[in-house]
Parts: C-alpha cells; sequence; structure tokens
C-alpha cells in the first residue's frame, strides 16, 4: 500500500515538472504561481501564453482585475488574494520561461 502511494504520488507529481523550465525551478515566484498553473501551465504555454511576456505587461494585467470590483470571474479572484510584491514575483516567474 505504502509503495503505491509513492508511486501514485510521483506520477501525478511528475507532469509538473517534465516540461518545467529547470533555471526557474527555485524561482520564488513559482509557488505563488502555482495557482496559475492550471490554466496557464507550469512554463506559460496554457489557455492564454505568458511565457517570456514582459513583467511589466502581466503585472499591470492583474492589477487591472484587482482594482475591477465588478469582476467576479476566477481571474480576478487569484488576482485580488496577491500582494503588489507577489504580483511581481508571479510576473517574473513567467517573463523568465522561454517564448
Amino acid at each position: 500500500m505504502k509503495r503505491l502511494l509513492i508511486i501514485t504520488t510521483v506520477c501525478l507529481l511528475l507532469p509538473a515538472f517534465a516540461y518545467a523550465n529547470p533555471a526557474t525551478l527555485n524561482h520564488p515566484g513559482r509557488t505563488l504561481a502555482a495557482n496559475c498553473f492550471q490554466c496557464h501551465g507550469t512554463d506559460g504555454y496554457g489557455m492564454e501564453h505568458l511565457a517570456g511576456e514582459r513583467v511589466s505587461e502581466i503585472v499591470d494585467e492583474l492589477q487591472e482585475m484587482q482594482f475591477e470590483p465588478a469582476r467576479k470571474d476566477i481571474m480576478a479572484v487569484h488576482a485580488q488574494a496577491y500582494t503588489a510584491e507577489e504580483i511581481k514575483l508571479i510576473a517574473d516567474y513567467f517573463s523568465k520561461q522561454p517564448k
């Protein structure tokens, strides 16, 4: 049973690391960006591509979402949960992913 749990855990976590940019595996924004991975991918190539975008562009978009009170979609909810510093770390992480 314990062996099955270990194998299952490894199989579930492997995809998250298989496509990650090795240069950013220890980036402080990576953990914060984990909420983004479901849609944007660990490498920034999901539904909306973030890989290689300018930090300022990502920051501006997230800050717009933070201060748009009528907006209630998932992006606004995530954006509103982060501090300005956390948003910069997330933006920096995605900006360092290769285009």
